[in-house]
């Protein structure tokens, strides 16, 4: 049941099954569907929609008018864009191919998985099924039809790897043999592969 003392919004509506934290702030005209789980210090932004049974880990922000359809899965820390779509239909259509209109026995939802730390940007859509990896970066009116790897910045129609980011957010710059480094915090990274980066111990 949604927190009594959580700073809800009065225009907000929150299903009485949805799990909200006390310290959450869901704001005006947003939508928690039932069995929804908003974690410690998220902030669901205005008008923005939770989907049916969908898990949002602690200190996530959800800003405006973003649709978050479940079986979504973020993990602690994620940024959600405004205006940001997780899709959850494989093969959209209203009516069955007989021309009755489709019921939710006939079609399985899949679900967009985010996990710690990652950003999506303004605008962006992820098609699921997908998973977003930790403090990943996906540029604002981006579009996501495939996973995308730990620290990768990725961008465009569709999303491709254009870079990688640290846990910063700042863009990495490229030093010798495969190494990178935040130019904000100095943390170095090392590139085993075209899709895997890993943290490493500074000296």
């Amino acid at each position: 049941m949604a927190a009594i003392s959580a700073n809800i919004h009065s225009t907000a509506d929150v299903a009485d099954s949805a799990r909200v934290a006390a310290s959450a702030r869901v704001w005006h005209y947003a939508q928690v569907r039932e069995e929804a789980d908003i974690g410690e210090n998220c902030i669901v932004g205005r008008g923005a929609y939770i989907g049916t049974g969908v898990e949002v880990g602690d200190n996530c922000k959800i800003q405006n008018y973003a649709l978050v359809y479940e079986p979504a899965k973020l993990s602690p820390g994620v940024f959600v864009g405004p205006a940001v779509v997780f899709t959850n239909d494989q093969f959209p259509r209203a009516v069955n191919p007989d021309g009755s209109p489709k019921s939710a026995s006939d079609w399985e939802a899949v679900g967009v998985t985010v996990h710690e730390g990652a950003s999506i940007g303004a605008k962006s859509v992820c098609i699921a099924p997908l998973t977003i990896g930790a403090w990943a970066l996906v540029g604002s009116g981006s579009t996501v039809v495939k996973d995308v790897p730990d620290f990768a910045l990725v961008v465009g129609n569709p999303a491709r790897r254009v870079g990688w980011v640290g846990r910063a957010g700042h863009p990495l710059e490229k030093q010798a043999d495969g190494m990178w480094a935040c130019p904000r915090t100095g943390q170095k990274y090392r590139q085993v592969d075209s899709n895997t980066l890993i943290e490493v111990e500074n000296s």
